[in-house]
């Protein structure tokens, strides 16, 4: 889905279509969060619940920042 809106984005412009962050908005947790942000066209997350616990939230976050450095 994501990879779909990036190209649906380029085919007006491809220099916008790279610099769109576009962000996951399904459940994100502890568990999925690396795997997720190693996905292409996966700029983000919009975390929901899980953000509610602190040691949760951590882990999302060092998820995010691994992904954002490979």
């Amino acid at each position: 889905m994501h990879k779909f809106i990036r190209d649906h984005i380029a085919k007006a412009d491809a220099k916008i279509a790279e610099q769109v962050i576009i962000q996951y908005g399904g459940s994100v947790n502890a568990g999925n969060a690396a795997e997720l942000f190693t996905q292409p066209d996966i700029d983000g997350a919009l975390v929901g619940g899980a953000s509610l616990k602190a040691d949760a939230f951590a882990v999302i976050v060092k998820a995010a920042e691994a992904a954002k450095k490979a």
